[in-house]
Formats: C-alpha cells, structure tokens, sequence
C-alpha cells in the first residue's frame, strides 16, 4: 500500500482506552501498521477532539493523554485553515455529513489521502476519492 490513510479520533481513542480490548487491540494493530509505513495522517482537529474525549473519559490520564497528542505530532496534522474550511462546507452540501465529518473528509483530501479509517461513516462510501475504511471491518494489509 503507498497511499496516505487518515485517521479519525474514534481509532486514536480505542488504541488508548483499555475498556474494551478487541477494539483497543484492532486500532493498535492499525496504528502500528500506520507507523511502520509512515503513511498514518491526522488533524488537528482530530488530536483535539481526542484529547477532550480522552481526558473526560480518564481524567487521571491526562499526562498520558498528552504523550499520546506528542507522539502523533510526528504525522504532521493538517492545521484547519480557510481553504480546508470552504472545502468542508462542499463536502458537507454534497454529501450531507455532519460539519465536523466534513472538516476531517476535507483534512484528509488536503493531505493526499486515499482512505480515511473511522467507524463513523459508512464503509467503503466513495467521498470525492476518499474512501471510507472501517477499522473493524478490513485489514491494514486489504488496502491497496
């Protein structure tokens, strides 16, 4: 596989949250496969929004929380700017997505990205050459 793969704040979080561990061990797996092939992106946006909700969730954590905003510092997060914000709100009038889905399709566009990993749309839905990959339901090594 040679292109970028995106994501979402729902596969950062289940790689840290240990409640669930098939969840917690599928996102792992990702991220590691994303690491080794340096083709893992990410937002700001997305390192915020799992920020919050780590540190909600596990309000004890939050140094470890951090660690883990550090670490994927190293993916080069898109920053939102203009650009990426008008080309949220196309995306969101096309495909009708909530405005913060639209921001990451549009984050992930911007980065080059082929495919974007999250739970949270539908799978292998086609958003203007971003394909939605759910984490739980295709391999790192299915991706071509």
């Amino acid at each position: 596989m040679t292109a970028p793969v995106f994501v979402d704040t729902n596969v950062h979080f289940y790689a840290f949250d240990d409640t669930d561990p098939v969840k917690r061990d599928v996102a792992r797996a990702w991220r590691v496969s994303l690491w080794g092939s340096g083709r893992g992106r990410t937002s700001f946006q997305v390192l915020q929004e799992f920020y919050f909700q780590a540190s909600r969730k596990f309000p004890h954590a939050k140094d470890a929380i951090r660690a883990e905003v550090r670490n994927l510092l190293t993916w080069r997060p898109v920053p939102i700017d203009a650009s990426i914000l008008q080309s949220s709100w196309d995306v969101q009038d096309r495909f009708r997505l909530s405005f913060w889905d639209a921001l990451i399709v549009a984050a992930a566009q911007s980065a080059s990205c082929r495919y974007l990993l999250t739970e949270d749309l539908q799978a292998d839905q086609d958003l203007d050459g971003i394909q939605i990959v759910n984490p739980f339901l295709r391999t790192f090594e299915s991706l071509d």
